[in-house]
């Protein structure tokens, strides 16, 4: 007997080992891949955009933002595009927050926050591998879910709860009756067949935040083993709402414990609590139980959210200071002046960079298509986004006003609405309009505008639009295929500026380099010619171009 209580003793001793061991390796493996892929993307095949928005679209919180960046905004710029490149979150809790933050425009004091809390990351690799690793915890797909808890509706309980309470105190009496009189077993039989119907029916509640549920305990541990960290506790003073929270660890446990079922002996103790949970509603209404907690902890739930988040959001920014573009902190300034020196486009491998200063004075962008310029204003754009909500930008330098950024590029008919491309602009542009009466500087950033309608009315429109546009504070950078539009508003507090493409040796060269004045060539109908278009259209558009319009542009 001695000897079997030996070897028993001793492999349970070596799988302790062996497991320890293990666990041992795959944080080592862990960390050293922190370490390699730190400043650099991640290397996901698909961002699942579904998931990730999902926090973004639902919560409340967006109505305390000092600005939103709108869906038509986030499509103009390719915003989900951007959140692919800056993206270098541990968690799914910090993807969702990141993007969150980055159409999300809070206060300065905010962003401020924010970068003390990049810096201190950036300063501290060994905290921000400990707590990346932590962070690895919560970055299964379930864990997308756990945003449900904190956006979702409360849960209603059914009218017949009453009943419920009513069957589980019948069951749990003629439970104990039948022990001294056997009959009993059998009245019980109704009654939990009944109660089946009621367990099973509510399975599809359960089911339905289940994967959220599951996520309450890890979020819970993770946020508990961050914030022990001395570095972490001096950020964030209050964090209280952890062991609020913790209060309903337990009901989580019991409710999820069929999700975590690993193996074919668990199946068996399953079957035996399944008959307990129906025998006596437990899961009914312990889940019920459950949702009143979950909405009575909203709040602290939410700060659950934002704590990870921010600290995930923080180390992801951290980590793309550290990358191969060049990065620099932007300057806040009250005046109406933008200023930057090679600004860069993050979509672009190799961008060419631009500087470019504006004074009192907005933007008015020409050139030929390919040129350049509608990716320029995106640019600008973007940088100013990514300048509010992360205090980063792509640039060697940044100065402009906390902007409320419009956007009014990508325009489409509405077929299902019977809309018209132009009556689609109308409508863009009377949402910029209404916009610049805020008493907050507003950045409008416009590609050739009322495009959908005739030159004369469009030049005139688009004229009186953008002179009502740059009133106050507000700045406006519009590209436009238009020169008589440089004519018009050159004093009405615009400035010049252009790119310009060159054809030598019969090749069409573009250097993307902004340029000041307005446009000094025409060459769309050199650019025909150097394709091969037929001979007889080239002279007739020659002649045309030669009898209607000035051939002087530059006088």
């Amino acid at each position: 007997m001695n000897w079997f209580l030996g070897v028993l003793i001793i492999l349970v001793v070596v799988v302790f080992l062996t497991n320890n061991i293990r666990i041992k390796k795959r944080r080592l493996k862990i960390l050293n891949q922190f370490k390699r892929n730190w400043g650099k993307p991640k290397n996901l095949d698909e961002f699942h955009f579904s998931s990730i928005e999902e926090y973004f679209n639902n919560t409340a919180n967006k109505d305390k933002a000092f600005h939103i960046i709108s869906n038509r905004c986030a499509a103009d710029l390719d915003i989900n595009d951007v959140f692919e490149v800056i993206d270098r979150t541990a968690s799914k809790i910090g993807q969702q927050y990141l993007y969150y933050k980055l159409r999300t425009i809070e206060s300065r004091s905010r962003l401020l926050a924010f970068n003390d809390l990049t810096l201190l990351f950036e300063g501290n690799e060994s905290l921000r591998l400990k707590i990346q690793l932590e962070l690895t915890k919560i970055n299964t797909n379930g864990s997308y879910c756990f945003e449900e808890l904190v956006t979702s509706k409360p849960l209603e309980k059914p009218k017949y709860i009453g009943l419920i309470y009513a069957l589980s105190m019948l069951s749990f009496l003629l439970s104990i009756l039948g022990f001294f009189v056997p009959l009993f077993f059998i009245v019980l039989i109704p009654i939990f067949a009944l109660n089946m119907v009621f367990h099973y029916k509510n399975k599809w509640n359960i089911s339905s935040y289940l994967d959220g549920i599951s996520q309450l305990s890890k979020t819970i541990e993770v946020s508990k083993n961050i914030a022990a960290f001395p570095e972490i506790k001096k950020k964030f003073t209050d964090t209280r709402f952890i062991k609020n929270v913790e209060q309903i660890k337990l009901k989580s446990a019991f409710i999820s414990f069929d999700k975590d079922l690993g193996n074919e002996f668990a199946i068996v103790f399953w079957l035996v609590s399944e008959f307990i949970k129906v025998l006596f509603n437990l899961e009914y209404l312990i889940f019920y139980s459950f949702t009143d907690s979950i909405a009575n902890k909203r709040a602290e739930l939410k700060q659950m959210f934002h704590f990870i988040g921010e600290i995930d959001a923080a180390i992801s920014t951290a980590s793309l200071k550290a990358s191969d573009h060049n990065i620099c902190n932007p300057i806040f300034t009250d005046e109406k002046k933008m200023a930057f020196t090679e600004i860069s486009h993050p979509l672009i491998n190799n961008c060419v960079v631009n500087n470019l200063t504006l004074v009192s004075h907005s933007l008015l962008l020409t050139g030929s298509n390919m040129s350049g310029k509608t990716t320029f204003i995106r640019s600008i754009a973007i940088n100013s986004i990514l300048a509010q909500s992360l205090n980063i930008c792509f640039a060697k330098s940044y100065t402009a006003p906390f902007f409320k950024v419009y956007t009014s590029i990508r325009i489409s008919d509405d077929v299902l609405e019977s809309t018209s491309y132009y009556l689609e602009e109308v409508l863009t542009i009377k949402k910029l309009i209404e916009a610049s009466q805020s008493d907050q500087p507003c950045l409008f950033v416009l590609d050739e505008i009322f495009k959908g309608t005739n030159t004369v009315e469009r030049i005139s429109g688009g004229k009186a639009i953008l002179s009502y546009l740059n009133k106050g504070n507000n700045m406006v950078l519009v590209s436009t295929h238009d020169i008589e539009l440089t004519v018009m508003l050159s004093n009405k507090k615009f400035n010049l500026y252009h790119f310009s493409e060159q054809i030598a040796s019969n090749e069409l060269k573009f250097d993307h380099k902004l340029k000041a004045g307005k446009l000094k060539s025409r060459n769309a109908i050199r650019i025909l010619e150097l394709y091969d278009y037929p001979s007889e259209i080239i002279d007739d558009a020659k002649a045309t171009e030669s009898a209607t319009f000035d051939p002087s542009p530059n006088t």
